[in-house]
């Protein structure tokens, strides 16, 4: 590995790829935590074959959750078609596709994690919360969430890290457009493509040290708890 690599190293696939994972770990966290709340709390008719769904993007080839999103909000989809109509707008090849890809496989691990948090509370401090006049969303904020919180923190760091090496979804919905929708999954596929073995080994270890540092801190933070 040469000085000359590091000199052109292009830094945009890594700037995009944290872009990228920060936001769809944003839409994991929001709805993991309600779907969480609401699978461990809310018990009705079919609730387990929809938590089972939410769960699928975990168990699915990578290629299935692209080929999916492509089916819900390609341009020959009805939600696809109108937001092109209508503000000349479409997630295919672009950037914000990646955001939608990883933040659906990154969500079941927020949701398993707020699920398990959830389920794990003490129910009776909710109801002492609730007994000194305070509303059910004050409670949530002030009791459940806190107590929730160490558990959901772990699950977001994990989709995090998730986030950051998602590759075939993303590929099929944004593609890999240097410099628009190449991300560091992508760069290191079309290095290798491209037989460019040192530059391809650079990212990879750029990838394995922000993972390593993800997973470290995740275990670092559930010791101290």
């Amino acid at each position: 590995m040469t000085t000359s690599l590091f000199e052109t190293f292009d830094a945009f696939p890594l700037i995009l790829s944290l872009k990228v994972a920060a936001l769809a770990t944003l839409l994991a966290l929001v709805a993991g935590v309600g779907l969480g709340w609401l699978f461990a709390r809310r018990r009705f008719p079919g609730s387990a074959v929809a938590e089972a769904l939410f769960m699928l993007p975990l168990v699915l080839p990578p290629t299935v959750i692209g080929y999916a999103i492509l089916l819900a909000a390609g341009r020959r989809s009805p939600l696809g078609r109108w937001l092109y109509e209508n503000f000349d707008y479409t997630i295919i090849f672009s950037w914000h596709g990646a955001v939608v890809a990883s933040a659906v496989v990154a969500l079941p691990l927020v949701l398993k994690s707020a699920s398990a948090a959830f389920a794990g509370i003490d129910r009776t401090l909710e109801a002492a919360a609730s007994t000194l006049g305070q509303s059910r969303w004050s409670v949530f904020l002030r009791v459940t969430l806190p107590l929730a919180w160490p558990g959901i923190l772990a699950g977001t760091l994990l989709a995090f890290a998730r986030a950051m090496g998602e590759f075939g979804a993303s590929l099929m919905v944004a593609g890999s457009i240097p410099h628009r929708t190449q991300t560091l999954s992508m760069a290191i596929y079309d290095a290798t493509q491209a037989g460019q073995d040192d530059l391809a080994l650079l990212l990879v270890l750029i990838t394995s040290v922000i993972s390593i540092a993800i997973l470290v801190a995740c275990n670092r933070y559930l010791s101290l708890r």
